[in-house]
This record gives structure tokens, sequence and C-alpha cells, in this order.
């Protein structure tokens, strides 16, 4: 069972092999998802971190789910040396370099509290997925080429794993580095992680992206977490263990 919504401004699938698979266990994904976008989104006047920005509303009287996403950055920002930070350098604080990741797990422990082992949850091309395809194989996933965003460069296999994409090949220059926040980030335009689940791909995704060329090295550094990056010259470059994820090879590796 498969659906397709838009929510929380992108595309967002859930997919459930399992025979035991209802309508009604996806509804609940989505609402889950709606209810991330009710707190979270800084395009909704009415939503918790507007207000928080707004000066309506102060994180200690903010629900328990944002009090826990500010710990979860700060406790990101020590971990990438300042290279992830919510606030922005115009002073307002935008989490979702974390929530989307942070969301697309808490969908997927939603699934597997109700027993489902054979899963895929997708949010803006950040994935989670658990056990086997419809197919029995592991997860096929493509990387896009960010040059030419209908082509994909990659495939890779994943299983019990969780995979994020940071990028300004689709939506310009939107993320940003916090040590020089009014420049604009050249030197890359993809860097994919695979980690132990998208929550933790995401994050240190987003700050690997703000570290430029040297993000590689960062992830290179992180156990149990591999990469693929692409820079600005389309030259790729991946961590010493990506390839044991990949199904195919491509010309643009080094």
């Amino acid at each position: 069972m498969k659906q397709a919504r838009i929510l929380m401004g992108m595309p967002i699938t859930v997919e459930i092999v399992d025979a035991t698979a209802t309508g009604a266990a996806i509804e609940k994904v989505y609402a889950y998802f709606a209810s991330v976008e009710q707190t979270f989104s800084t395009y909704k006047d009415t939503s918790e971190i507007s207000r928080i920005n707004a000066g309506l509303l102060t994180l200690q009287n903010a629900s328990a789910e944002m009090r826990t996403v500010f710990a979860l950055a700060e406790e990101t920002k020590q971990r990438t040396d300042g290279y992830f930070d919510i606030r922005c350098p115009d002073g307002s604080i935008d989490p979702s370099g974390l929530v989307k990741g942070w969301a697309i797990l808490h969908a997927a422990k939603i699934l597997e509290r109700d027993g489902f082992r054979n899963y895929y949850v997708e949010a803006g091309g950040d994935i989670q997925v658990r056990g086997h395809s419809a197919d029995g194989d592991d997860w096929s996933i493509g990387i896009r080429n960010p040059f030419s965003p209908e082509q994909i460069i990659k495939i890779v296999t994943l299983v019990d794993r969780g995979m994020a994409t940071s990028g300004t090949y689709l939506r310009g220059q939107h993320i940003y580095n916090p040590h020089a926040p009014h420049a604009p980030l050249t030197e890359i335009v993809s860097i994919t992680v695979i980690g132990p689940d998208v929550y933790e791909a995401d994050r240190f995704a987003t700050a690997a992206f703000a570290m430029g060329r040297k993000g590689i090295a960062f992830i290179e550094r992180l156990k149990g977490f591999e990469a693929y990056m692409v820079d600005a010259s389309g030259i790729a470059t991946m961590t010493g263990g990506f390839s044991s994820f990949v199904r195919d090879h491509a010309a643009m590796d080094r």
C-alpha cells in the first residue's frame, strides 16, 4: 500500500509492504506530519515556531516537541563545530534543517509501533526504510544529478537505514554557513548522507553541506555514516565505505 501527498511544503510518500497494511495506518502517519507542520512551519503565522519568532510564545511555554527540537539543535551545533545552527542570520529561528529528518523518523516509529516491518517513508528526498521492498529485495533509492535532476547518477540499496541529501540545486541558497553567514555556498552542489536513521543523516548532511568541500571529511570521521558529494565542477567524491551501498557506478566518481 502506497500513498503520496503534499504536506510541510513537500511531497511525502508512505509505502507499507506488509500484508496487514491498512489505509488507517497510512492516515495516522499523515496526521502526524500535519501536526508537525502546524507546530514547526515558518510559513504559517499560527505555528508555534512563528509565534516564538514573533515574540508571542516563549520556549518555556511551548510544546514538549518544540523544547525537544531546540535541545537536539543545540546538541547538533556542538557536534558539528557550530556548522549547524537553527538561528538564522536575521536572528529568527528556523529548525527545518533538523525537523524534517526528525519527523520522518518519528513517522517510521508510528509504523513500527503498529507492527509493520517493511516500509518506506520519504519527505522531500529524505528517506527512512525498514525491511524489504515489495519485490523482497533491499530498498533501491536513486541519487539525482544536481546538474540535471531528472537523471539518476547513483543507485543505492538500503535496509533499516536513513538517507538524506542537502544541496542548492533545487531550492537555491537556503543553507548557510554560520561561521560566514552572508557568503553564498558555492564549493559543492549536493551531499548525500547514509546513516543509522534519517534523523542522523539529515542533520549531519545539512552541517556537512555548510562546511563545503571539507564536509565529506567530516562525514568520513563519523562512525556508521557514509556520504557522496558532488562539487561545483561536477566531480563526485565518496567516503570510504559508500561503495558498499552502491548498485551502479558512474563516470563522475573519483
